[in-house]
């Protein structure tokens, strides 16, 4: 009976081709458009990844990395005082202008961290060592600074070259791999002073202070004593999290879930995916509707042949999973090829939780039982009697 479905389904080429392109659509704008959204919640956290410490600690009224409030330089002190800190530096965080040969404007992240512990780094350099940030004037650009600093389209930014920040002279000395920035600016790391003479001058210019816990002490705990002890907020700095239930003194999922509270990306993101299963499930249902119509006299047939109608929906059923895990592996397949090309370019932000691919496959599960129920309400109620009327 299963083999006869799928002669029965495959042979209606036109109803076939309309279910697979249903779903299959359904498929490519929910898994496409849930994993642009979950990379760009990512790159809110991108400053994060490329300033790594284990502690974060900042003004007592932020909520999450990119709206960091000025604090007194004296705080530096006061976190080292803490027992339980193995070390803690100063890092400046801000958003600057740069001026390129051309006379052209651009706004990147500067990043000032300490020029004695490098505190803050970048994990990976391309090109150069970090060090040489020391020698005057220098600092290290992300490999996003490559394209958008350029002069000239075609013609990179490399090791040597030089712009203007504030009107003082800044000179490329490493290239590092990164995160691409929330704000879309690439990062620009240079000394803890020097960019403190970049950055517009104010009373208060220290961002955070990036700590680490003494050896047997975890995160957790160094973090709630700094707290406790200097009445600063200190957070967590862990990788990239949307579990509403974690601990609320990360600095990642705190980031993350102010972003969601307060911004219309979920919502306009949860638009499309709703479209997309709406969209899956109109199309597909209809279709199947009326490739069970058609076919109604051939299902009349075998139920006076004898087919229970357990048997007729075992059919339906099989047709139903059939299209569904068609369209669903041709829509993720395609999904991959977007995100490959998405990764490769750097935009649009594209991350795919393991999760994703098993959920929208649910989904899509879901729609297909649901086609199969119209046909087999309308099977259920189906008289042997008509094959023979007429």
């Amino acid at each position: 009976m299963i083999r006869l479905a799928l002669k029965m389904l495959f042979g209606d080429t036109g109803k076939y081709l309309m279910l697979v392109a249903g779903l299959f659509f359904a498929t490519f704008l929910m898994a496409q458009q849930v994993a642009v959204f979950c990379g760009l919640i990512r790159w809110t956290t991108a400053t994060l990844k490329n300033v790594p410490a284990p502690i974060w600690v900042v003004e007592g009224r932020v909520e999450q990395v990119n709206e960091t409030n000025p604090m007194l330089d004296t705080d530096v002190t006061r976190v080292r005082s803490v027992d339980c800190v193995a070390w803690a530096q100063p890092v400046y965080v801000g958003m600057q202008r740069v001026r390129l040969p051309n006379g052209n404007f651009k706004v990147i992240q500067l990043i000032g961290i300490d020029s004695t512990t490098f505190a803050g780094a970048p994990v990976k350099l391309r090109e150069g060592k970090i060090e040489s940030i020391r020698q005057p004037h220098s600092v290290i650009i992300d490999d996003l600074g490559i394209k958008r600093l350029a002069v000239e389209r075609g013609k990179p930014v490399k090791v040597g070259d030089a712009f203007e920040i504030n009107d003082q002279e800044a000179r490329v000395v490493g290239i590092a791999d990164a995160m691409t920035s929330f704000t879309g600016g690439p990062y620009v790391w240079t000394t803890y002073n020097r960019a403190l003479q970049y950055a517009p001058s104010q009373r208060k210019m220290l961002s955070a202070v990036l700590a680490a816990p003494k050896p047997g002490i975890s995160p957790e705990d160094a973090a709630a004593d700094i707290q406790r002890t200097t009445g600063l907020k200190a957070f967590v700095n862990r990788d990239f999290s949307l579990d509403e239930g974690a601990d609320k003194t990360e600095f990642n999922t705190s980031t993350i879930w102010w972003y969601v509270r307060n911004t219309g990306i979920p919502i306009s993101f949860g638009i499309t995916v709703i479209v997309g299963f709406i969209v899956g499930t109109a199309i597909s249902s209809q279709t199947f509707y009326t490739f069970v119509m058609e076919h109604m006299k051939h299902l009349g047939a075998l139920k006076a042949m004898g087919a229970s109608n357990f048997k007729l929906c075992q059919m339906l059923i099989c047709q139903a999973l059939t299209v569904g895990l068609i369209g669903y592996g041709l829509g993720i397949g395609a999904t991959a090829m977007f995100g490959r090309g998405a990764l490769a370019n750097e935009e649009p932000p594209f991350y795919m939780p393991e999760i994703v691919p098993f959920a929208v496959l649910g989904v899509i599960l879901c729609i297909c039982m649901l086609s199969a129920l119209i046909g087999i309400w309308r099977v259920s109620r189906l008289e042997p009697a008509m094959v023979f009327r007429g």
